[in-house]
């Protein structure tokens, strides 16, 4: 083999061995940071996976917020209209959040069903109905403001 040919081929495979590390280590780097979003129907159908980053939207259940006195422990309840799925969050809530309001909780779920969240959203105005719950609250056949179709 020519020597140039030798050097290209060498050069060749050193830029095919790097790059294909490269990717490796950032896709093994993003795993961790995908965050699935799924309606409560679907968590409650058991469609979500359990010790998963995972993202849950909804209507927050009117009369199910419970705040603990002892701490800033929250639980409350996200629906679909369909199914309704427990969450519990530590921390202080969105102004926004409230009873009857569109709000997307992300954290994992527990054996028991239960959303542990790490962070809650809730909608910014009236109008605005984040897409994922917008689309969930759809397929269920409930319109986003609470009342059935």
């Amino acid at each position: 083999m020519h020597p140039v040919r030798k050097q290209r081929l060498y050069l060749v495979l050193f830029l095919v061995a790097f790059s294909s590390i490269a990717i490796g280590l950032v896709v093994y780097g993003l795993r961790g940071n995908i965050n699935l979003f799924f309606p409560p129907a679907e968590v409650a159908a058991g469609k979500a996976p359990l010790g998963q980053s995972i993202r849950v939207g909804g209507m927050v259940v009117d009369g199910s917020i419970q705040r603990s006195e002892h701490n800033l422990e929250v639980r409350f309840e996200l629906t679909d209209y369909a199914a309704t799925v427990p969450v519990i969050y530590e921390g202080i809530l969105p102004d926004l959040f409230d009873e009857g309001q569109g709000a997307v909780a992300s954290g994992q779920l527990n054996a028991d069903g239960v959303l542990v969240a790490s962070e809650v959203l809730a909608k910014h105005d009236e109008n605005y109905m984040p897409p994922e719950v917008a689309e969930a609250l759809e397929r269920s056949g409930a319109s986003p403001g609470g009342n059935s179709k």
